[in-house]
């Protein structure tokens, strides 16, 4: 099965990862613009911007498999609201979804939300990985930052409620929903637990 991606699509996509990555980039920056910033754009860029886009992609890619059309579409009210808000310390990230069209049983649509938080638990325990072998200095700042941030999507997706993954894979398999979001909680809770470098 391949992968279809239109250019619409690409440049959503292209431009939410910026922007996502610049947003959370200044908060780390502590709300200002300066030689730092750079050195954060790449590392938001490298862990949150990449959880966003797999997890998206996640989405995307079992969708399709399923014969629906599904493409990523920015929101780009949303994208400016995280870069303004970033200057306050904080980020309202919403910077778009995947729209899917098409038939799909409870079942379907609970795998293909599924398929996001659980792009960002593998990506968890890849960084996790990393952290450990690389303790200290950027790298390690990097791959510590991304277990945390990857975790903590997986945990906030996973909510049952409103239109997040959580609520459509509950409805979908509970069993399947409670063992997710364990382990995405005890990932989190392990990476607090370890002696590596933290940004929080």
């Amino acid at each position: 099965m391949s992968i279809k991606f239109s250019k619409i699509e690409l440049r959503d996509l292209t431009k939410a990862w910026f922007f996502v990555s610049l947003a959370f980039a200044i908060v780390i920056s502590g709300g200002v613009l300066g030689l730092g910033l750079i050195t954060n754009i790449f590392l938001a860029a490298f862990t949150i911007g990449i959880g966003f886009l797999l997890h998206e992609l996640g989405h995307k890619i079992v969708a399709q498999k399923y014969g629906c059309f599904a493409e990523f579409r920015a929101d780009n009210f949303m994208l400016f609201l995280a870069v303004i808000t970033s200057f306050l310390g904080i980020v309202f990230a919403a910077p778009g979804a995947v729209m899917i069209a098409g038939r799909v049983s409870k079942e379907r649509n609970g795998k293909i939300s599924l398929a996001g938080p659980l792009v960002n638990i593998i990506l968890t325990i890849l960084f996790l990985g990393g952290a450990l072998i690389f303790k200290e200095g950027f790298l390690g700042t990097l791959f510590a930052f991304g277990a945390i941030i990857n975790s903590w999507l997986a945990i906030f997706n996973l909510i049952p409620l409103w239109i997040l993954d959580g609520k459509k894979v509950w409805d979908w398999n509970k069993t399947v929903y409670i063992v997710s979001m364990a382990i995405a909680i005890i990932l989190f809770a392990l990476i607090q637990a370890l002696p590596i470098p933290q940004v929080f």
